[in-house]
C-alpha cells in the first residue's frame, strides 16, 4: 500500500531559478529517502525499492548522499573485519 504526499516549499526566486529544468519531485524523494535510510528508519533494499533502482545503484546515490553503506556498530563489524582475507 502506498500514500500520497503533497509538500509545498517556499524558496526563494534566486533558489528556484538555480533549479530550472531539474526534475524536483525525483530530487525531493531522493533526499528523503536517503534520510530515511541514515535514520535507519527503513532498509537499504526498501530505498531501493521506493526509488525504482537496483541494490548495485543506490550504493552510488548513498555515497552522493553521504548515507555509510555500512553502518553497523563497531561489536558487530570488528568479528568481520577480524577474518583473514583470502587469497587466490
Amino acid at each position: 500500500m502506498s500514500r500520497r504526499l503533497t509538500v509545498e516549499l517556499d524558496l526563494p526566486d534566486e533558489v528556484v531559478a538555480a533549479l530550472a529544468g531539474e526534475d524536483m519531485t525525483a530530487k525531493l524523494r531522493e533526499a528523503f529517502v536517503m534520510d530515511l535510510v541514515r535514520e535507519h528508519r527503513i532498509s537499504q533494499g526498501k530505498a531501493a525499492e521506493v526509488l525504482g533502482i537496483s541494490r548495485e545503484d543506490l550504493f552510488p546515490l548513498m555515497s552522493k548522499h553521504q548515507v555509510p553503506v555500512i553502518d553497523l556498530p563497531v561489536e558487530e563489524l570488528q568479528p568481520e573485519l577480524d577474518q583473514p582475507f583470502p587469497r587466490d
